[in-house]
């Protein structure tokens, strides 16, 4: 005799009538039920040979009668198991004609087929049904729960999909994903089909038990909807320990309001009774809260000193010219300054206009001009382009032709009055004249003295 079939003399457990067998498969054998001095599997019961439930659930072992299952066991020690030769084979084959008789253990061992429903019908392997799909796997098919190799052709242990057929797997695999699963979610792992592939593998000896899939029923994910209910401070304060909460006081626990993955007690993170929320570090970014708020300030005032100074010095110090700066250059350092001092701030459009006096008739002449734009004298030959104001780069060509001899008629001073307003304000839009004004010609001297009579 096996050692599986024998009891050991210090155990206190207690073996199988039907099968003999003290540890068993619960998957293939079910629980063991014990009462009365009877001890039994559940499945060995319902699969034995002319046994029947007789009384109700509560009477016997699961509604079998304790005479009905002596005279069962004493009837099958005179048969003896096809598998394993042992005496106490308490199974048939359901074919009338065959005499081979197993024990429930031994079925798979053998190739018998068991099949858990309705009736508890149960065959040998000469007579067991068999898949009547035509399908024939491909060469290296695998198992799509193992994913090792199955066999070339359908067998005992290699199955076919009824529906889709090209889901190839195992018996002891897809046995495993029934029990797993239950009646509730087994379906086939290619093609998702239900009512065809549960029936076929009912009839092919897989069982399936008729519950919820085991993660269901274990509540595997029962800790999702735990409330958390520890203090996470570095420090917990509480003599009774972190898992000490009370409903109000300075033990009482508050959770994190936007993770409420964290918590603490009150006066573990000094917080007062009239506290009502909590933030966690990693939810608050701890040590990131001062950087962003000066971020968001502005530039400093240091950053400020030092673009007032980089954008103000260099017109005054990198000029060429001895002369002090015109209005013009004075006007746009004035205006670089403001945009230190407000970087964020539109600049405004000029509306108005400031006209210049225009110069006497002495000051006519190149040498004589002031530093400034005039209506009416060329820009000074001596200035070079770096003392000219970042504005007036637009009216270089107008001055580089100030250097011709002969004195600009009317219409060159007045084009190059013109390119001197544009330089002064770049984003003026010029406003389109109506009509038409005379510039006064130069005066070359005195007089003339009227015509004699």
């Amino acid at each position: 005799m096996s050692a599986s079939k024998q009891q050991a003399p210090d155990s206190m457990e207690q073996a199988c009538l039907l099968c003999r067998r003290a540890e068993a498969d619960p998957g293939l054998c079910g629980d063991k039920v014990e009462k009365r001095g009877l001890c039994a599997h559940v499945f060995c019961l319902l699969f034995a040979s002319g046994l029947f439930q007789r009384g109700a659930r509560e009477a016997g072992l699961v509604g079998f009668l304790p005479e009905d299952i002596r005279r069962t066991v004493a009837r099958a020690a005179q048969k003896h198991c096809f598998v394993c030769g042992e005496s106490g084979a308490a199974i048939s084959c359901w074919r009338g004609s065959c005499e081979r008789s197993f024990h429930l253990p031994c079925a798979v061992e053998g190739g018998c087929v068991t099949q858990f429903a309705l009736q508890y019908r149960a065959f040998c392997w000469e007579h067991r049904p068999e898949q009547a799909v035509e399908a024939v796997p491909e060469e290296n098919t695998t198992c799509l729960i193992c994913l090792d190799l199955v066999e070339e052709r359908k067998s005992y242990g290699t199955m076919v999909c009824p529906a889709c057929k090209h889901a190839w797997f195992h018996r002891g695999c897809i046995q495993g994903q029934a029990l797993c699963a239950g009646i509730s979610c087994f379906q086939c792992p290619l093609c998702r089909d239900r009512d065809h592939f549960l029936s076929q593998m009912l009839t092919m000896g897989i069982r399936i038990p008729l519950r919820l899939p085991s993660w269901e029923n274990r509540r595997a994910y029962a800790e999702l909807g735990e409330r958390h209910s520890r203090c996470d401070a570095r420090e917990c304060l509480c003599p009774r320990g972190r898992e000490q909460a009370e409903q109000e006081g300075p033990w009482q626990l508050l959770l994190c309001c936007s993770c409420a993955a964290e918590g603490t007690h009150r006066r573990c993170s000094d917080l007062t009774s009239s506290t009502a929320s909590w933030e966690c570090d990693a939810c608050a970014g701890l040590g990131t809260a001062s950087s962003a708020s000066s971020e968001l300030a502005g530039p400093s005032a240091a950053s400020q000193a030092a673009s007032r100074s980089s954008c103000s010095s260099p017109p005054l110090q990198g000029s060429s010219c001895s002369s002090p700066p015109g209005p013009v250059r004075m006007r746009d350092c004035s205006r670089l300054q403001r945009r230190a001092q407000h970087p964020y701030s539109r600049p405004g459009r000029c509306h108005e206009r400031s006209r210049v006096p225009a110069p006497s008739a002495e000051s006519s002449t190149p040498s004589q001009a002031a530093p400034g734009p005039s209506h009416s004298s060329p820009a000074p030959e001596t200035s070079s382009p770096s003392t000219l104001p970042a504005g007036s780069s637009c009216g270089s060509p107008a001055l580089d032709s100030s250097r011709s001899s002969s004195s600009p008629g009317p219409v060159r001073m007045r084009d190059r009055s013109r390119l001197q307003r544009r330089a002064q304000h770049p984003y003026s839009r010029p406003r389109r004249r109506h009509g038409t004004s005379r510039a006064p010609s130069p005066s070359a001297g005195p007089d003339p003295p009227p015509p004699v009579q």
